[in-house]
């Protein structure tokens, strides 16, 4: 897996401070993608044990609240091992930070079915705190919401969607600006 950057002091994907991981490869393609150089998978450079030792560093800080994957898509099936092998390691090692992602899958049209068929993606998702899915689409653009760049796109609470095999949205964050 490629990624294109690292954020060591993120405000705009998540709640708090956080570190953010730009990971390289998207399929969506969305017209107007605010990162569209993300899509090529050979964008950036290889994510190694460095690279991972470099994001939980920077991490430590008592003001990081936690990590944001997206990209490019983060969820696609490239990136799954090297993501579910980061995950596992900032829920071990900061147990009290969360873990926001952003996808252009649809959580219930898409996600639920995949993860029928690769077991490293539903364990990824259990990872994971808060999940904003959906592709960007330019005619819903709104620049007055929270977290998310299109009206389509929901800011999901990820245990209670498994649990219940449908999304279940974060009301708080879902309000506009």
């Amino acid at each position: 897996m490629n990624y294109a950057t690292i954020k060591p002091h993120d405000i705009a994907n998540g709640v708090g401070v956080r570190v953010s991981l730009f990971v390289s490869g998207c399929e969506h393609a969305c017209p107007a993608c605010f990162n569209p150089e993300c899509w090529d998978f050979g964008f950036g450079q290889p994510y190694t044990s460095e690279t991972e030792g470099e994001i939980l560093q920077a991490m430590a800080p008592e003001h990081i609240r936690g990590l944001t994957l997206l990209g490019g898509e983060p969820l696609h099936p490239s990136s799954r091992d090297t993501l579910l092998g980061l995950a596992g390691r900032v829920r071990a090692v900061y147990p009290g930070k969360d873990l926001w992602c952003y996808t252009g899958y649809d959580f219930e049209r898409e996600l639920l079915g995949f993860c029928a068929a690769d077991s490293r993606l539903r364990l990824l998702l259990e990872h994971i705190d808060i999940l904003v899915d959906g592709r960007f689409i330019e005619a819903k653009k709104n620049l007055n919401l929270r977290f998310r760049g299109s009206e389509n796109q929901r800011i999901l609470r990820m245990k209670h969607s498994l649990e219940a095999g449908r999304a279940i949205v974060a009301e708080e964050y879902m309000q506009s600006l």
